[in-house]
């Protein structure tokens, strides 16, 4: 197999970086998955392909997924401050990232692989190990909460301002 070059590997990373962040909702966490997917793939040589590189990344998601679970971990911060103070309009980046917060990993993993990827309900399936349903039930959820929190959103900022 011939080695990436880097007019190759960027957009490849770029890509990775994305995927990872979509799954982890946090800039670091996202870095370091790339990273260890990035360094499993090079040990395998592997790299440059990009459904291998989406795949380590997803697993080793899964599996911090599940280690973070055993431990509890509690914010420091209180949001609901930060929330009341906030009277910016509907769509911006704070509030669009609450709005993928609310969702789960795999229903956010489905959302960025479709919306952003533009991969069917099928290439997702094979991605992921899911069945093809599971993938569009997800897929349909999410949309479904993040119109509710849209909504909600509106409606508290429309009931503020009267």
């Amino acid at each position: 197999m011939p080695r990436p070059d880097h007019t190759t590997l960027e957009p490849l990373l770029q890509r990775g970086y994305r995927y990872a962040l979509s799954l982890t909702h946090d800039a670091s966490k996202a870095e370091d998955l790339l990273h260890d997917a990035v360094v499993s793939l090079l040990r395998k040589r592997k790299l440059a392909e990009p459904a291998y590189l989406i795949a380590t990344i997803r697993n080793r998601f899964v599996d911090l997924y599940r280690r973070e679970r055993l431990i509890v971990m509690h914010p420091l911060d209180d949001r609901e401050e930060e929330a009341a103070d906030s009277n910016d309009s509907p769509i911006d980046a704070e509030f669009l990232e609450q709005a993928l917060g609310s969702l789960r990993p795999p229903e956010r993993e489905a959302m960025y692989l479709s919306c952003v990827e533009d991969y069917t309900a099928q290439e997702i399936a094979d991605l992921t190990g899911r069945p093809r349903g599971t993938v569009l039930s997800m897929i349909h959820r999410a949309r479904h909460k993040l119109r509710t929190y849209m909504e909600n959103r509106t409606q508290g900022d429309t009931e503020a301002r009267a």
